[in-house]
């Protein structure tokens, strides 16, 4: 299997069902799609052998690899699920992926998965729940955790930190790396009315090796997360403002649903390539 480095800035796609074919077919450097490296759901991998694990191996021998769950459960009371997670490390060792991330929030209770990603209480109580079930799905997984500032549509009351107080201080305490999804921060300062400048301000940039972008819907009343729409243009001004510190990151477009054709998605990565590589671009991160 090739090594595959993602030094400097990085630049890839979600691999979805639709661009299986476009990522597989031909031979020889020209039929490589051009980016740096795809990520995956984790889970849509997780069953030994068969199609799905047979495609993955084939689109890692042309590319690096992300691995992104949505069911790890980190903010989990009962704890993050050891069956799941020493089937991930399974799929870690085959693929060896150069990101393994989730999503900072919870799923559901023992027995039972909301297939949706919860928001969590930033309080104390929930800081200690999260900070240990990270130590433990590190422990398993033998790396470093990428984790993913979510989505909200309500916040809890009272609150001992902002979200990006929480996450901080959750980096800290836990040695993980963040994921920040530019789109999620857009959409939950839009619903609940705080600053991007302060949530970015706040969030220790040292720390980020991913930036997800992506489009959202409005809804009667909020923003919704819905990756259906190309990126919109106040995520790329946040990708704008975040770019001259951004070093060693791998920087991608998400796209779940309403999936246009690959060369459309590549375009918004030439784009989002553009914005990185300005003549502003400094090297080190003043954010730090």
């Amino acid at each position: 299997m090739k090594t595959h480095s993602t030094a400097r800035l990085a630049f890839g796609l979600g691999l979805r069902k639709p661009h299986y074919q476009d990522f597989l077919a031909g031979d020889g450097p020209d039929a490589v799609v051009p980016v740096d490296f795809v990520e995956v759901i984790s889970e849509n991998f997780m069953v030994p052998g068969g199609r799905p694990r047979d495609i993955l191996r084939r689109v890692r021998a042309r590319h690096a690899v992300a691995l992104h769950g949505v069911s790890l459960s980190l903010g989990a009371a009962q704890g993050v699920d050891q069956v799941y997670l020493r089937t991930l490390r399974q799929l870690v060792d085959e693929i060896e992926p150069f990101i393994v991330s989730d999503h900072l929030c919870w799923t559901g209770t023992v027995g039972f998965n909301s297939h949706d990603l919860l928001p969590l209480p930033y309080t104390h109580e929930a800081l200690a729940v999260a900070c240990a079930n990270i130590g433990r799905a590190q422990d398993i997984l033998g790396r470093s955790l990428v984790v993913e500032n979510p989505s909200s549509y309500l916040q809890f009351s009272p609150a001992d930190w902002s979200e990006w107080d929480f996450i901080a201080e959750l980096a800290a305490r836990t040695g993980c790396e963040l994921l920040l999804d530019l789109n999620n921060v857009h959409v939950s300062a839009t619903n609940h009315g705080f600053s991007v400048v302060d949530y970015l301000a706040g969030i220790p940039m040292a720390r980020v090796r991913q930036i997800h972008l992506a489009g959202h819907s409005q809804g009667r009343e909020l923003l919704i997360d819905t990756h259906d729409q190309p990126v919109a243009d106040p995520v790329w001004a946040l990708l704008a403002h975040v770019a001259p510190v951004l070093e060693d990151v791998a920087v991608m477009i998400e796209r779940d649903d309403a999936i246009p054709p690959l060369p459309e998605l590549l375009a918004e990565l030439d784009h989002a390539r553009a914005l990185c590589h300005q003549p502003a671009r400094v090297e080190t991160r003043q954010w730090a």
